[in-house]
């Protein structure tokens, strides 16, 4: 069959509906994934998109068609999805596009947890499978069968942090789930804690009535922000579409950018597991692998992506890992990450050390200057990055993921988007916000050319 390649992508299969990903395309995409990894059961989750029970249906029919059963576990967020694959052992197929805007689909695929297909591993085997419809032959018509996961996934998640730590300070948290994946287990989970708890938009609805999905997108968290400050929350969260990402807001409503999260929390974490294993991502401030050494554990750079963060922790046996854009993984949440349990660790740490969020990063904001993500659309991303590489050759080069440099005071990287022909630079100066906005001045005008 032919189909757009371009939604074949680096870690997952994303495309608008019902253009370049329908039901047609769906069943033979659950029929290679049967196929590919020659599997017996496959669990299928879906979000709250308008085109996600259309896509059910169609993935799982594919699924049956090649001789596979279905684990039917309803609607859920991608946590809850991550819990349902690894509690059972089985692959998996989430029918969800993320944060991305309602009009997309696509689908997050699991091998065997931690390990899911990604471009390099499966996703692209899948594709070719799709375009030649050359499936094995099937001997049986499989079945689909119903489970609930909620509240198995609401008491693990109690039991990994230390609920009796938030019986001392009353704290007063606001949640937005943008009528995401989040609300139902969110409400739940907090229900339970001793904690004066405030939601907005907890409703899954794929009409998303009040904002995008977004939190990285400014106008998506503009409204939680001013409540922050408005009405004296200790904190505020926010979480993506799909519940695999997580943010927050302080308590003087600014926005925390996830490198000093990954460096709060790690730091945090290594308290209870002393000298770990932590992982980040190239785009990070250096405050994550000083923190994280301060506290006396290792911390690892990882290229960006779940697919290969997961496997990473897995073969390092690291306790956890910080992405810039909000993804947070845990070793005792079988290596995925979750929007939810951030959320829960952040409050067991404000409760036990009785601070402001907001005095934990203002020794940040004091030390690393960061500029946060720039996209630049350029016709060339590769010749680029060439570029970049030879102008700061007198650098410390690494090709990890895209092109890292850093000097003895500043340091950048820049990749190129998996999706567009867009170049993704994050710099950062541990001298000065006059050093920071010179040099990220200077590198944009070679992106630009």
């Amino acid at each position: 069959m032919q189909v757009n390649p371009g939604i074949f992508k680096a870690y997952d299969i994303r495309g608008i509906y019902p253009t370049e990903l329908n039901e047609e395309v769906g069943y033979l995409i659950g029929r290679a994934f049967v196929s590919f990894l020659g599997v017996n059961t496959v669990i299928v989750g879906r979000d709250m998109r308008l085109s996600g029970p259309a896509m059910f249906a169609a993935v799982t029919r594919g699924i049956t068609d090649q001789g596979a059963d279905v684990v039917d576990i309803g609607m859920v967020s991608t946590d809850q999805y991550y819990f349902a694959c690894s509690t059972l052992g089985l692959p998996g197929m989430m029918v969800t596009a993320s944060h991305n805007p309602k009009q997309y689909s696509g689908f997050k695929m699991v091998r065997q947890m931690p390990y899911l297909l990604s471009g390099d591993e499966g996703i692209q085997d899948l594709r070719h499978l799709v375009e030649s419809e050359a499936f094995a032959t099937a001997t049986r018509k499989g079945t689909i069968t119903p489970h609930d996961f909620n509240e198995r996934f609401v008491a693990q998640v109690l039991t990994l942090i230390d609920g009796e730590a938030l019986q001392g300070r009353k704290l007063k948290v606001i949640a937005d789930t943008g009528n995401g994946m989040v609300g139902p287990a969110l409400q739940a989970i907090y229900s339970r804690l001793p904690i004066e708890f405030v939601g907005m938009y907890l409703d899954p609805d794929g009409n998303l009535p009040n904002h995008g999905l977004d939190p990285l997108q400014p106008e998506n968290r503009a409204e939680l922000q001013a409540r922050v400050i408005a009405e004296g929350f200790d904190i505020g969260f926010l979480f993506d579409g799909d519940g695999d990402r997580f943010f927050a807001i302080d308590d003087r409503g600014a926005f925390i950018p996830g490198d000093f999260l990954t460096a709060i929390m790690g730091q945090y974490l290594l308290e209870r597991y002393p000298a770990a294993k932590i992982l980040y991502d190239v785009r990070a401030s250096w405050a994550v692998p000083d923190m994280i050494s301060a506290q006396g554990g290792i911390p690892l750079m990882e290229r960006v992506g779940h697919a290969f963060i997961k496997r990473r922790m897995a073969h390092e046996d690291a306790v956890y890992a910080g992405e810039v854009t909000g993804h947070y993984y845990f070793k005792d949440f079988y290596y995925a990450d979750s929007g939810l349990l951030p959320s829960l660790l952040l409050m067991e740490m404000l409760a036990k050390r009785g601070i402001k969020m907001s005095d934990l990063l203002k020794a940040l904001e004091a030390k690393y200057f960061i500029s946060g993500e720039i996209n630049s659309k350029v016709d060339d991303v590769q010749g680029r990055l060439e570029a970049l590489a030879t102008r700061y050759a007198d650098g410390k080069v690494e090709r990890l993921d895209g092109v890292s440099v850093s000097y003895a005071t500043w340091h950048f990287n820049v990749r190129g988007s998996n999706t567009e022909p867009l170049i993704r630079l994050n710099l950062e100066s541990v001298a000065s916000p006059e050093e920071m906005a010179a040099k990220r001045d200077e590198v944009l005008a070679i992106i630009h050319g």
